[in-house]
């Protein structure tokens, strides 16, 4: 089994707009399909709950590692069945968006890593997920970004 997921992506928007719908909360919220209760802060927990349909309800807790912006923006997510779980003792993986001008708009990479480190009985389900969950999420930035 793979450790990572990589999703690459060429969207036609500059790379500021991109940075943006990222970083920002709620931009992120809209194509991401997530209701975030604050921003994005380096060191910080944020929490909200999932609005993607057939996953409502579902909360959203993850811990933003890094952004430099307009090139990366990090965070680490748990993977664990108990929702009130304190993230710090939990199972995660990291996202990290990296993105890259080019002449038409913008280079996006999307990597989620760390599936190795999540409990065996879990790896492959969460793996398996979040592969077609990203690949759904890249063409969800894409129509959230360009004109």
């Amino acid at each position: 089994m793979k450790d990572s997921i990589e999703k690459r992506i060429e969207l036609a928007a500059p790379i500021e707009r991109v940075w943006r719908a990222l970083t920002d909360h709620e931009a992120f919220g809209e194509w991401f399909r997530v209701k975030l209760d604050g921003p994005f802060v380096v060191g910080q927990v944020t929490t909200g709950e999932i609005t993607y349909p057939g996953h409502e309800g579902i909360k959203w807790t993850s811990v933003t590692e890094r952004m430099e912006a307009p090139r990366l923006f990090a965070f680490r997510w748990p993977h664990t069945e108990d929702p009130n779980a304190d993230i710090a003792d939990s199972p995660s993986t990291r996202v990290e968006f990296h993105l890259k001008p080019t002449t038409r708009g913008t280079h996006l990479t999307i990597t989620e890593s760390g599936f190795g480190s999540l409990p065996e009985e879990r790896r492959e389900e969460a793996a398996c997920n979040n592969e077609k969950g990203w690949e759904i999420q890249a063409q969800n930035i894409k129509a959230f970004v360009e004109p």
